[in-house]
């Protein structure tokens, strides 16, 4: 019998998003914790205050931008290099 490895997500995910205590030095109510998890232990922790609805919202959000920047950017210009300027004659002559 083969044991199979842990699924690691290939891309950002949310881990959670739970009712918490302000952060340190922070004030406020209605705070909560989010964990994104990227490749098994990289987790991305923050804080976001707001009822929960528009804090998962948000770090819908995140994720959204997060796995959009790891794809790498699309719709890129192709940038046309322009034609190098030649001296002109009276160019020439401030040299001299």
């Amino acid at each position: 019998m083969s044991e199979e490895a842990p699924e690691v997500p290939q891309s950002y995910e949310i881990v959670s998003v739970l009712r918490s205590e302000p952060p340190p030095g922070a004030e406020g109510a209605s705070w909560h914790r989010y964990v994104i998890a990227f490749a098994g232990s990289n987790n991305i922790q923050g804080y976001r205050q707001g009822n929960l609805k528009f804090v998962t919202g948000a770090v819908e959000e995140i994720v959204a931008q997060l796995n959009e920047r790891r794809k790498g950017k699309h719709g890129r210009v192709q940038f046309v290099p322009t034609p190098k300027k030649t001296a002109t004659s009276t160019d020439r002559s401030k040299l001299s």
